[in-house]
């Protein structure tokens, strides 16, 4: 099977008036905190992927199908209910930190936090050093 046509792909826009323009004003505050932090963990400029995530380097991945693409190493978008932040591959190892996190709910490889202020930012911080560590060690 062929390289995937992925409807997420990176793109030149601008990550900086993508979040100014993000409403309401506290999704853009908690926009731009996401953003620090995960350039802090990272050590990677961002780029914006689709018209609303904005991701952190990229890995290559290759399924067993033959399937496969290129993909956001980690990344969040700041949507209108939730911030979302990718965590890619999974949670199958955060379970101590989800118990110590504070508010939020998980999709399959999504974790959706209503306000960055009713979380522990640095438990966060550590989920996002422990599953960006994974996708390096594991995928480039």
């Amino acid at each position: 099977m062929a390289k995937s046509d992925n409807k997420t792909v990176a793109t030149d826009a601008d990550v900086i008036a993508f979040l100014e323009a993000v409403e309401p004003e506290k999704r853009k505050r908690d926009g731009f905190r996401a953003l620090e932090m995960l350039k802090r963990v990272t050590g990677h400029e961002p780029k914006m992927w689709g018209p609303s995530l904005v991701g952190f380097d990229e890995y290559h991945y290759k399924y067993e199908s033959g399937r496969e693409g290129d993909m956001l190493a980690i990344g969040f978008s700041p949507r209108k209910a939730n911030m979302v932040f990718y965590l890619m591959p999974g949670y199958q190892d955060f379970g101590p930190q989800l118990e110590r996190l504070g508010k939020h709910k998980l999709g399959k490889s999504c974790l959706y936090i209503t306000d960055l202020d009713k979380v522990d930012m640095d438990v966060l911080e550590e989920m996002c050093v422990t599953a960006y560590k994974y996708i390096v060690d594991n995928y480039h």
